[in-house]
């Protein structure tokens, strides 16, 4: 491998994420690819209702469930082990998808400055979300892309697109337009690259990966037609949230790239001025168009879709500030540099060391507990669904429950889930799910903002633990989490 220092200098920055970044961002980090891992690996854990209906790729967790299995084999399946290392994984694959981004680039010295500093890469790199491994692998495919005429016969890059395809569906909206324009520049019949290169690459990669997901399953099932049918046909997205049509271009985009927007929004309108002197970013900016059009189009909208944008951003930005410096005053880069370093590091850092990571900081004196008391400490989480991980913590099979939020997929009327249906009146759910003759848990956890309205239950209970969460608590997420135990 060549520059293996600047290889060397990505893993350490991707590794010092692993360390840095202490906070949660999205449940699915862990519901969608720790927690199948557990349950496969360990035989007991919990899966959501994405799993039981088979629209979710099984390649991830079963990738994770292996190292969870040598890791039980070698008597080192410790808890933190097992948190710590799909994400060490994770953020190897992250640097080497760092060094395909510096191959790719013709700066190179600005490609490894923007590529590191990219507050939102360093706060999701390292994290096991589908979209950080489906971010990496894009930057890896981006990089074998056959951009220059001596390799427009090469085709390497269509077998990761198609593995990314079966594994998240929807990187077929950013792909397409990639693809259409590998199809204009290599020149060859349409009908050649379909029958030649599409529909081989195309079966081969859904065959092997209905081959797994069937096997993980326990029946056959076509994960990608599952997943298209429940959030496409079925809306099923809409029922965790809905956003405006331009909430993309006011929010989403802005924040993914922070302080990288200016020179972006800067250099699209030189690109397209002289639009006949950059095709390939010209390519690029389209396929970012096209993606954000028809992400806009759906309104179950979140942060991390377009997070496989940010590496075609980055690589637009990175080669017109490059051009720039060549003409510009030393003292004028410095402060450039300077205000985009800044820029970056600020939220990086607080987002990654302060803001929501109470959640993640609860489960450690949960595991404390459950350890002495494996037989019987009975955890009850009255948090919006999801807000913690689960058994991939703990590691300890104890009784634990939490509030659901599945979508109503049996067309109930009137349906409620139960997270919404405990928030409505908190004290009659209790009462329901918990009568004065029966069972109580040994613990609650719950936001400081909804324990003043739990004075009944909580009588019978002492707060043992309190935890910082967000200095911006909002409806059913306070400012502290507590642990209350049964007196």
């Amino acid at each position: 491998m060549k520059n293996i220092d600047v290889f060397v200098l990505f893993v350490l920055i991707r590794l010092l994420s692993v360390v840095i970044v202490q906070t949660c961002f999205v449940p699915d980090e862990y519901w969608q690819s720790l927690e199948v891992a557990h349950k496969l690996a360990f035989n007991y854990g919990y899966l959501t209702w994405e799993w039981v209906l088979g629209i979710r790729s099984y390649v991830q967790p079963l990738i994770i469930s292996f190292v969870y299995k040598i890791l039980q084999f070698c008597y080192a399946d410790n808890a933190l082990v097992l948190i710590y290392v799909p994400r060490i994984l994770q953020a190897l694959l992250s640097a080497y998808a760092d060094y395909c981004f510096y191959k790719w680039c013709g700066a190179k010295k600005w490609a490894i400055f923007t590529i590191s500093t990219a507050w939102m890469w360093f706060y999701v790199g390292s994290r096991t979300l589908i979209n950080s491994l489906e971010t990496a692998l894009t930057v890896i495919a981006l990089s074998k892309f056959p951009w220059n005429t001596k390799s427009f016969n090469e085709s390497n890059f269509l077998w990761i697109v198609a593995t990314l395809c079966v594994i998240r569906p929807t990187a077929v909206i950013h792909w397409f337009p990639l693809c259409i324009y590998y199809i204009v520049i290599t020149g060859e019949k349409l009908l050649s690259i379909v029958f030649r290169k599409f529909i081989p690459i195309g079966v081969v990669t859904l065959a092997a990966s209905t081959i797994v997901d069937s096997y993980a399953h326990g029946s056959i099932v076509v994960t990608s037609y599952e997943f298209l049918k429940a959030n496409v046909l079925n809306n099923v997205g809409e029922w965790y949230g809905t956003h405006p049509w331009y909430w993309y271009l006011t929010s989403g985009l802005p924040a993914v790239l922070g302080i990288q927007i200016i020179p972006f929004v800067v250099i699209t309108l030189h690109i397209l001025k002289h639009r006949h002197e950059y095709q390939h970013d010209l390519a690029l900016l389209g396929c970012i168009v096209f993606t954000l059009f028809v992400y806009s189009c759906l309104k179950h909208k979140e942060f991390r879709f377009i997070l496989p944008l940010l590496p075609m951003v980055l690589k637009i930005t990175s080669s017109h500030i490059a051009r720039w410096s060549y003409k510009a005053a030393p003292l004028t880069i410095w402060f450039v540099t300077a205000i985009i370093l800044l820029g970056n590091i600020v939220p990086a850092l607080y987002l990654s060391l302060i803001h929501q990571r109470g959640t993640l900081d609860v489960m450690h004196p949960l595991r404390l507990i459950a350890e002495k008391n494996p037989h019987s400490a009975n955890f009850l989480f009255l948090m919006p669904c999801h807000s913690t991980p689960f058994y991939s913590y703990l590691h300890i099979n104890v009784t634990a429950r939490f509030l659901t939020c599945e979508p109503n997929l049996q067309n109930k009327k009137n349906y409620i889930y139960e997270a919404d249906d405990f928030y409505n009146n908190p004290n009659l759910w209790l009462k329901h799910n918990y009568p004065r003759n029966g069972t109580f848990p040994t613990h609650i956890i719950v936001y400081d903002n909804l324990a003043v309205y739990l004075s009944n239950i909580l009588s019978m209970y002492k707060p043992i633990k309190k935890i910082f969460h967000t200095h911006f608590p909002r409806e059913r997420k306070g400012k502290y989490i507590y642990i209350y135990q049964l007196a």
